[in-house]
């Protein structure tokens, strides 16, 4: 009996393998439906890649769609003679490597260059000269604030000094979570920079980017 069924279960893998394939043909050719029916059927596993990373339901579930949109943005690029599935979680495994180090220098950068309780008042306690210190310090952020476009100013002020979830900011303005998130990320980065060309350090201005997540 077991012989009988081995040439169905063989069967039946190639028969996945088609169907995959047909749907891969279908997303190339601009089928959104098909392209939503890979996702439902793949998006627990590249779930589960991404929660190893980083968690968090709630991030995971933001990491896996933007892996996702990764990924149809590549999927040409996939080679018809491997395993679909392989080729899908290998590439999520890379995209939330990148995410990690990602996260991980931007911490690093708004640690070193940005300290939210320098937006405190000087404690009494102190000497004038820490005093005088501290209101510099706190000038200087201020003044690297500024020079921030208002969209992303208001993104780092709500969440970094604040500490609004991105839920909460989200809801505030009206904004999809992917989209402040991108706002944050983007504002850190340009406050950093503002603070280094304030303070003289080596400064070379990094080219503007502009991402379809920002909407």
């Amino acid at each position: 009996m077991r012989g009988r069924d081995l040439p169905a279960a063989s069967s039946s893998s190639d028969s996945g393998g088609d169907a995959t394939e047909a749907l891969i043909q279908r997303c190339l050719a601009g089928d959104q439906a098909a392209w939503d029916l890979i996702v439902k059927q793949y998006w627990r596993k590249v779930f589960n890649v991404a929660y190893k990373f980083v968690g968090k339901h709630d991030e995971a579930e933001d990491l896996t769609q933007d892996i996702f949109l990764k990924i149809f943005k590549s999927l040409e690029t996939f080679d018809r003679r491997a395993n679909f599935q392989t080729w899908l979680i290998s590439v999520s495994r890379n995209l939330c490597i990148d995410h990690y180090r990602s996260v991980r220098k931007e911490r690093e950068t708004i640690d070193r260059d940005v300290d939210a309780n320098e937006l405190a008042p000087a404690s009494r306690d102190e000497g004038p000269m820490a005093a005088l210190e501290q209101r510099d310090r706190v000038a200087l952020l201020r003044q690297a604030l500024a020079a921030l476009p208002e969209t992303l100013r208001t993104a780092v002020l709500m969440r970094d000094i604040r500490e609004l979830s991105y839920q909460e900011i989200a809801e505030r303005l009206r904004l999809p979570e992917g989209t402040v998130k991108s706002r944050i990320n983007r504002g850190r980065t340009e406050l950093a920079r503002q603070i280094k060309k304030l303070r003289g350090d080596d400064y070379s201005p990094a080219p503007s980017k502009h991402t379809g997540a920002d909407r």
